[in-house]
Parts: C-alpha cells; sequence; structure tokens
C-alpha cells in the first residue's frame, strides 16, 4: 500500500513540475509578444511621426518652388512685354 502512496504522489509532483514548466512556458511566450507588440507600435508611432514631418517640409519646399516659379514667369512676362512695348515704339 505504502508503495502505491508514493508513486502516486511521485505523478502528482511530476505532473506540478509539468504544469509549473507549462506557465513559465506561457507566461515567457506572453511577456515576449507583449514587448514585440509595444516596440512595433512604438516603431510605427515614431515612423508616423517621421513621415509627417518629411511630408510638410516637402510641402513647404513645393510651395516654395512654386512661388518662386511663378515670380520668375511673372517678371519674365513683364520683360518681355516691356521689351516689345520699346521694339513698336522705337519702330513706330
Amino acid at each position: 500500500m505504502g508503495g502505491v502512496k508514493g508513486r502516486s504522489s511521485k505523478k502528482i509532483v511530476e505532473v506540478i513540475e509539468v504544469i509549473v514548466v507549462v506557465v513559465v512556458v506561457v507566461v515567457v511566450v506572453v511577456v515576449v509578444v507583449v514587448v514585440v507588440v509595444v516596440v512595433v507600435i512604438v516603431l510605427l508611432i515614431v515612423v508616423v511621426f517621421v513621415v509627417v514631418e518629411v511630408v510638410k517640409v516637402v510641402i513647404e519646399i513645393v510651395v516654395i518652388v512654386v512661388v518662386v516659379v511663378i515670380v520668375v514667369v511673372l517678371i519674365v512676362v513683364v520683360v518681355v512685354v516691356v521689351v516689345v512695348v520699346v521694339v513698336v515704339i522705337e519702330v513706330v
């Protein structure tokens, strides 16, 4: 009778050990997954902020370039008109 009790208690200890190992593995996996998810979210937020800043800068540059081009075109048009008027006046 005593031998049977010894075996059953060993089995209980083995089952408890297996449960502890499984729990530890599950906890480690959950922690790793949570850390990975948090890191990925933080990286995404950083990337989004960087992209937004880059887009803002690009938009500012494009606006400046467009304004400069418009001003240059206007100046050229004015100069051409003045030259044409002067030439026409001299010819007439």
